[in-house]
């Protein structure tokens, strides 16, 4: 009688983890086929796309904040970091500091904002002007510049840059873009 009540109850045990095991592979599908449906596709942020801005920080001392809004309503990637010409007759971009390269693409929900610090100008810069437009334009995936520049005005009109100007790769909160 033993024997067979423990044999029973593991078939019964064995069907229960059966059927446990197949509706959890069916809700599984049913969830990835509803999400796939649903799931917007990610584009790249561009300036059609997203509302840019550059602010002046009180610190630290000759920084600006450029801030990337998706305005889309589908999430976009930020890649790398953005070219910035520090004036209308800038001759290169502004250079990229490698050092804040983060860990992963910053990805963009509608709504949501990117963030890239400036370094305008150092005690160790030679030259340098005051600039009063700051051009703006996006990187693709393998870095090359997209899209048409998006001219912004800077504030107090005007800054100074020289030759030491740099800015921070995309970061996603304003204050690892401003803690290099």
């Amino acid at each position: 009688m033993r024997f067979t009540t423990r044999t029973a109850a593991r078939s019964v045990s064995s069907m229960a983890l059966a059927a446990l095991a197949l509706v959890g592979f069916q809700a599984t599908g049913q969830t990835a086929s509803a999400a796939t449906g649903k799931t917007p596709s990610v584009v790249t942020c561009t300036t059609a796309n997203t509302r840019l801005t550059v602010t002046e920080v009180s610190r630290p001392v000759n920084h600006l904040l450029v801030t990337a809004t998706n305005t889309g309503t589908r999430p976009c990637y930020a890649y790398i970091a953005p070219y910035l010409r520090a004036g209308a007759d800038a001759q290169a971009p502004l250079a990229w500091a490698e050092e804040t390269t983060p860990q992963a693409v910053v990805t963009l929900e509608p709504g949501r904002s990117a963030y890239a610090g400036i370094t305008t100008s150092t005690p160790e810069g030679e030259g340098g002007a005051e600039e009063t437009t700051l051009g703006v334009v996006f990187a693709d995936r393998k870095g090359d510049a997209i899209d048409k520049e998006k001219t912004l005005q800077l504030p107090k009109g005007g800054v100074f840059f020289n030759s030491t100007a740099t800015v921070t790769y995309w970061q996603d909160n304003a204050k690892d873009a401003l803690s290099w």
